[in-house]
């Protein structure tokens, strides 16, 4: 039988060839096994290099190096193998026909390593690519086979020979599957699960070869010479292809090694990169947080201030003027308190809106300090810019707003500094500028100041009185306590005394409250300042009380903010005890506005004191917001009226019946009427005509310190008739009267010092 050029087993004449023994040298057997297993690790490896590329053109270009790679190995192992095959014949190889078998070879990797490069591919795939290999590497065997030149005659076991085509798809099929396989993972138990493999598919390989040559039957005529070549240099040759084989494989594989730690430290890289990108943004973002307001979008006081530096560096520089202007809402908490903080913060918003929209966009700097705080910086030619520029923010801030359901109008109170007439360093700038917009808020809100000296010059001094003030209530001798007389127009004595602080200071003389009481409240001190006036009061007490003065009341005024504390009640009640005071001797006086800032606990605080026995007065009444409807809820005692009813009397008719007015409605609600700021006998005697309870003023007397107020009480004490009146004359001899009086205190009724 004769097949493509092959002679096979039923084509051997029976008579007149003669059958050649053959053998094969072991060392090179072994030798084209490890070069087949090289092959197939270079396969595997190769497979898995493609499969970890991520660049197309670096793909293909594997794909022909793992070729090359898998045809050398084969042809490699079938070259050394054939090598190792010997006969007792001389025996050579045609050159072009083994180039062929080596090409055919290529064809074999190049579809072997097509097939792995595929992301997907089904089983019937494989299967396919595994026949072809299969055929292509039993071809290379083949042709190979037939490039061998030589006396005998090539004969093939046919069975022998479909075998070995067989094992050739099988084992192709099988390196398909486990260079899939081994595409991913990694590790050492990875790596010799590889080694194991690439042994497998080198036997594989070799057994193709191998099932080829047992097919194989040479014959030679009768009477051919047979004999050993002269020269045999099969090792050598082997030897030599199997290093270059070697070299090119292990040449390949350090380049795939070297190509992975190459694209691990790209990845490695890239990844730093990508660490570094979210770093910026995550700095970007940070720098966002960190200089501006999350809930407006202006910048925040930190970037302001960094902006600010910067211009005003550039306005130096170029001899310019810069303004900062800061702005507060006026009465903003009223809104947090009635509506909400959500509310509140929408309520921003929109007026961040219309701050930003009456500047220029992109000259101006807008920034919100926290709260309902915000900072203007512009740069300008005169200071008619900045006025103009602040009338239009205050103008916008009076479009109606819509919000929770409401429509209301805001304002706004706003201090301007300067540069370089108010400063020359942005923390100046933005003091002077704060000094101006308390300015503005001092003058009833909804206005605009510029900075000017003298507001610095005020500022120092409150800073300085706060210092001496702290140290004064530390000191406690430069505190002092004087009493004003209220004399009762029914028993014609002094009932009672109204306790006046005054602070003896070393260097500005003896202050009245209006110089310190504002810098107390302001800074935390006055529940400290109200707590030692109570003290002092309650030891005056029981000093006259042991001096002959048992029915002597002593009022004392409470600051506002120190009506809401709790610790009120439980202060009252230990200075008493620790002066021995019975309560019903002290009086307490609180202005109208204090007791309607929170009526529910103002009442509960008032019903606690009064449990004690201390008596309640509401003083300057008819000058704040008090309602008729609270005011009968209130337990009270005493109502005292303000003096800017009583200083115009008798020439304004108005005030005369204002004050009857408030005589008799107190007299209604049951309370006892004291009027403030008497200083002549025609005040007077309205008001003891018209019922007035008690009356205190200049006419009576100044107030006086301890040391004084005795020889005070007597005078005024002696000078009552006995109808329990202070004057009797005519109205006739009145103005006599008050010269009486004026002769008996030396003091003239002006220039009183306020309260």
């Amino acid at each position: 039988m004769d097949w493509l050029g092959f002679h096979f087993i039923s084509d051997l004449p029976t008579q007149g060839q003669i059958l050649l023994n053959c053998s094969h040298n072991p060392f090179l057997v072994l030798l084209a096994y490890l070069v087949a297993c090289a092959g197939s690790f270079a396969t595997l490896d190769m497979a898995e290099r493609i499969s970890h590329v991520e660049r197309p053109g670096a793909r293909h270009q594997w794909r022909w190096i793992g070729a090359l790679c898998l045809a050398g190995g084969i042809w490699a192992m079938h070259f050394i193998s054939m090598l190792a095959f010997e006969t007792p014949i001389e025996m050579h190889f045609d050159l072009p026909v083994t180039v062929v078998s080596l090409l055919i070879a290529l064809v074999a990797g190049l579809l072997a390593m097509n097939t792995l490069s595929r992301d997907e591919i089904t089983l019937f795939g494989y299967a396919k690519s595994a026949t072809g290999i299969g055929l292509s590497i039993a071809g290379m065997h083949y042709v190979g086979m037939i490039a061998m030149r030589s006396p005998a005659t090539q004969y093939f076991q046919p069975g022998l020979f479909g075998l070995s085509i067989v094992v050739a798809i099988v084992a192709s099929f099988a390196a398909l599957l486990l260079a899939r396989h081994f595409r991913t993972g990694s590790g050492t138990f990875h790596q010799l699960l590889k080694y194991s493999a690439s042994l497998l598919m080198g036997a594989g390989i070799v057994a193709t070869h191998f099932l080829g040559m047992w097919s194989l039957v040479m014959a030679v005529p009768l009477g051919s010479p047979l004999h050993a070549p002269m020269v045999d240099n099969s090792l050598e040759l082997g030897l030599t292809v199997a290093f270059i084989t070697l070299l090119i494989i292990a040449s390949s594989l350090s380049a795939a090694l070297a190509d992975k730690k190459l694209q691990s430290k790209e990845h490695d890289l890239r990844r730093v990169n990508a660490l570094l990108s979210q770093l910026d943004q995550a700095r970007v973002s940070l720098q966002q947080v960190a200089h501006y307001d999350a809930l407006t979008n202006l910048i925040n006081r930190r970037g302001f201030n960094q902006l600010f530096g910067e211009k005003l560096i550039e306005q130096k520089l170029n001899g310019g003027m810069l303004a900062v202007m800061f702005l507060d809402i006026d009465h903003f908490k009223r809104i947090n308190d009635s509506l909400g903080h959500d509310a509140g913060d929408d309520l921003l918003k929109v007026i961040a809106s219309h701050i930003k929209s009456a500047t220029r966009s992109h000259a101006d700097v807008v920034a919100r300090f926290g709260g309902d705080e915000f900072c203007i910086l512009i740069a300008m030619n005169s200071r008619d810019e900045a006025r103009h520029m602040a009338q239009r923010i205050m103008q916008k801030m009076k479009e109606p707003i819509d919000l929770a359901g409401r429509r209301m109008v805001m304002t706004t109170s706003i201090g301007i500094s300067v540069f370089p007439d108010d400063g020359d360093t942005c923390e100046e700038l933005l003091k002077h500028a704060d000094l101006a917009l308390y300015q503005s808020k001092g003058a009833g809100r909804n206005a605009l100041h510029f900075f000017s000296a003298n507001l610095r010059t005020k500022a120092t001094l409150e800073l300085q009185l706060e210092e001496e003030l702290r140290y004064a209530l530390r000191a406690g001798n430069e505190l002092d306590l004087f009493y004003q007389p209220i004399f009762d127009l029914h028993s014609g004595q002094v009932a009672k005394l109204e306790g006046l602080i005054r602070w003896r200071h070393p260097q500005h003389g003896l202050l009245s409250p209006d110089r310190f009481i504002s810098i107390a409240e302001t800074n935390g001190l006055i529940a400290e300042l109200d707590n030692w006036v109570l003290q002092r009061a309650c030891r005056d007490l029981a000093h006259l009380g042991r001096n002959g003065c048992e029915q002597l009341k002593i009022t004392v005024n409470c600051s506002a903010l120190n009506l809401a504390r709790e610790e009120l009640v439980g202060e009252i009640r230990s200075a008493l005890a620790d002066a021995g005071v019975a309560p019903q001797r002290l009086e307490l006086e609180v202005t109208e506005n204090a007791l309607m800032g929170n009526i529910a606990t103002t009442i509960s605080l008032l019903n606690q004191i009064r449990a004690l026995g201390v008596s309640l007065s509401i003083d300057d009444f008819g000058t704040g917001y008090s309602s008729l409807a609270y005011l009968k809820r209130l337990p009270l005692d005493t109502l005292k009226i303000d003096r800017s009813f009583i200083q115009d009397i008798p020439r304004s008719a108005a005030d005369m019946e204002i004050v009857q007015a408030i005589i008799v409605m107190a007299h209604t609600l049951h309370l006892q009427v004291v009027t403030e700021g008497v200083e002549t006998v025609q005040q007077y005697e309205f008001l003891a005509n018209y019922g007035c309870d008690y009356v205190q003023g200049y006419l009576l007397s100044r107030p006086v310190s301890l040391g004084e107020l005795r020889p005070v009480l007597d005078q005024l004490n002696q000078h009552r008739n006995a109808n329990g009146t202070l004057f009797n004359q005519p109205v006739a001899n009145r103005a006599g009267d008050e010269r009486v009086v004026r002769d008996l205190f030396a003091e003239p009724p002006v220039a009183r010092p306020a309260r």
